[in-house]
């Protein structure tokens, strides 16, 4: 599954910004186990820098913490045609249009952010950290089911 990781998610992990940090920081553990592919936006990268930057006070260390975040998520670039787009969709707030818009051309399953509220006329799938990561833990514990059965009928040819 293919997830654009909106700004807000990122600040509340990085930030530990109660009482939205827990399921935040669990999507970092989760796209660094690749139980998704997680991506932000290379706008959203500079609000990132700017917004930890206000917190360490020290540009080597905001560089490090980037380079950290760019382990977890890939990145996606945010194009012309994304932005003149944006101008005439229905979404009202003119970022969350542009971040539509970006993630209808990268072909993204799933928006995760925590103002859902903001994307009611998206056309593509968005939810709350908490909705993609019981959506996640349902997906592991089918595939941990799939692995238990294909381990028993293997053991079951072999008798």
């Amino acid at each position: 599954m293919r997830v654009l990781v909106d700004t807000c998610v990122i600040i509340d992990a990085l930030q530990s910004r109660v009482p939205f940090s827990e399921a935040a920081q669990k999507l970092f553990i989760y796209s660094a186990n690749k139980q998704f592919e997680g991506y932000i936006t290379a706008k959203s990268v500079t609000d990132i820098y700017y917004l930890t930057h206000r917190l360490t006070h020290n540009d080597a260390e905001t560089r490090k913490i980037l380079s950290k975040l760019f382990t977890l998520f890939h990145l996606l670039d945010t194009t012309s045609l994304d932005c003149r787009k944006a101008i005439s969709s229905e979404i009202g707030d003119y970022e969350d249009a542009i971040m539509v818009e970006t993630a209808i051309r990268s072909e993204i399953d799933c928006i995760v952010t925590r103002n859902v509220k903001d994307y009611t006329k998206s056309s593509v799938k968005v939810c709350e950290p908490v909705t993609l990561i019981k959506l996640l833990e349902e997906k592991i514990k089918l595939s941990n089911y799939s692995v238990q059965v294909e381990a028993f009928t293997a053991e079951t040819v072999r008798k």
